[in-house]
């Protein structure tokens, strides 16, 4: 295992930044901080929208690619459930994930090879498939740099929900804040984990948007970067138009979120160890202590799972028994609207036309309930 005063040893290649970090941590910021000073986004890239203005700087194609096979496996981004995992490791066994990023990285490998240009991939998905990005750098000669974007998880958790979730239950709102902070808690010890045996930094978002030239000098020298400019140089540069304190829209304090004390505490004490990870990316002393802490996390998510098996074996009942009455309702209804059919369309209507009668129907039903 790779300690504080030693990086570990990598292939030569192109030099590939993946840039990852929960949703909302200032990844778009980072990426777009990185392709301004002169690092290569592939193309074509996701578009801006209104609610990021500025630009998401993520390839289309590995936004795609992640979010397929994700959604395949029925997991969502930050998946607080360990099996989650597995899952994805089982996946990944299939060898159809490697084979297709693959196809695409030495492609865009061989549109950069002559102009010798860096590359920067973001997309907070990548942690889940951090083997299947390991092994296929190492195959088609990527050197592979992780990157990650650090913001506290109470003003990731309240960025997105806490308007909403004001104005809900109490119930409502303690299931939803404790979920998504355990989604924090586990996409955060994951995406570490990943970085373990590569080169890699880590940097706050609050310290990108106070001073980008500050916060990206040591992000520089752990990734061995080039940029265009020299970073302890004031003269004016374009991330200086891109990088505003103004973008930390959500400055939100666990005051503000709902979540049972232990997780809190438990969250609050992963991200104060990330933070030693930015001075020191392999500090042996804090990775060791996220183990002890992911080892935790998994044993409580077990005892939750435990406790709730009635409540989760009751709501799946409702659940099955509500889509059955749904079902035979329009059952039901179908066969009345044939009926219907039958007596206005004298003689009797046969099978083609009944069979035709039947689609129609079911198309408006569908319609009406969509």
């Amino acid at each position: 295992m790779p300690t504080s005063s030693s990086r570990p040893d990598v292939q030569p290649g192109t030099p590939l930044v993946l840039v990852s970090g929960s949703g909302r941590s200032g990844t778009s910021s980072l990426a777009g901080t990185l392709k301004r000073l002169g690092l290569h986004v592939p193309q074509p890239e996701v578009e801006a929208s209104e609610t990021n203005p500025r630009g998401f700087y993520e390839p289309q194609w590995v936004i795609d690619f992640h979010k397929r096979h994700l959604k395949e496996l029925a997991l969502f981004n930050i998946d607080s459930r360990p099996a989650a995992v597995d899952l994805v490791a089982a996946h990944v066994a299939s060898g159809v994930p490697t084979a297709e990023l693959r196809e695409w990285l030495a492609g865009q490998l061989a549109l950069q090879r002559s102009g010798g240009e860096q590359i920067v991939v973001k997309d907070p998905h990548a942690f889940w498939f951090a083997e299947v990005w390991e092994r296929v750098s190492a195959e088609v000669g990527a050197d592979l740099r992780w990157l990650t974007a650090l913001r506290h998880p109470a003003e990731v958790v309240g960025s997105r929900d806490i308007a909403y979730l004001s104005s809900q239950s109490e119930d409502l709102r303690l299931t939803k804040e404790t979920s998504n902070v355990a989604g924090w808690v586990h996409a955060a010890l994951l995406t570490e984990l990943a970085g373990r045996d590569t080169r890699r930094a880590f940097v706050r978002y609050a310290d990108l948007l106070a001073d980008w030239r500050s916060a990206l000098t040591p992000v520089q020298e752990q990734l061995d970067l080039e940029f265009d400019t020299d970073l302890s140089s004031t003269t004016h540069h374009p991330v200086d138009d891109f990088i505003e304190p103004s973008m930390r829209k959500s400055q939100l304090t666990w005051d503000d979120v709902r979540t049972p004390d232990w997780l809190r505490e438990m969250a609050e004490e992963v991200w104060q160890l990330l933070g030693v990870l930015t001075d020191k990316p392999h500090d042996a002393a804090a990775q060791q202590r996220l183990d002890e802490i992911h080892a935790d996390y998994t044993a409580r998510y077990a005892d939750a799972v435990a406790l709730t098996f009635d409540h989760t074996r009751a709501e799946a009942t409702l659940a099955g028994r509500e889509a059955r009455e749904a079902q035979r309702a329009t059952v039901h209804q179908l066969r009345r609207d044939l009926e219907r059919a039958r007596r206005a369309q004298p003689p009797a209507v046969g099978g083609r036309e009944a069979a035709a009668i039947l689609r129609k129907a079911v198309v408006r039903r569908v319609t009406r309930r969509g």
